[in-house]
């Protein structure tokens, strides 16, 4: 019973020293010390567009695009599709360094 209260009290000193110390470390700013972002606006921030990575407009192509009919495209990537299963069966058949490293046939691919 002695040594449940120990642990019991020890446990209890140690939640609240961690108690204070999240409260010290995660405190407000006094009035005076508050700094207010909205009013604190960096020049170099400001000129940075807000999506720098991404363009907002569409990309506007230089050259016009043909109208492709959806069943050749269909026809392309089932083609593709058909050409990537039987390599990998032929893979799965006769595993080799040359046959896991070879070129594709189809053009879809990169």
């Amino acid at each position: 019973m002695v040594m449940f209260l120990m642990i019991l009290c020890m446990s209890l000193f140690g939640l609240a020293l961690t108690a204070l110390a999240f409260g010290a470390a995660t405190g407000t700013l006094r009035q005076d010390d508050e700094i207010r972002l909205d009013e604190v606006v960096d020049e170099r921030l400001a000129a940075v567009p807000e999506r720098f990575f991404v363009r907002d407009d569409a990309p506007r192509p230089t050259v016009a695009m043909p109208k492709v009919p959806l069943e050749v495209l269909l026809t392309q990537i089932d083609r593709h599709v058909r050409l990537e299963q039987a390599a990998a069966e032929s893979f799965i058949n006769f595993p080799s360094r040359e046959s896991l490293h070879g070129r594709t046939l189809s053009p879809l691919a990169h």
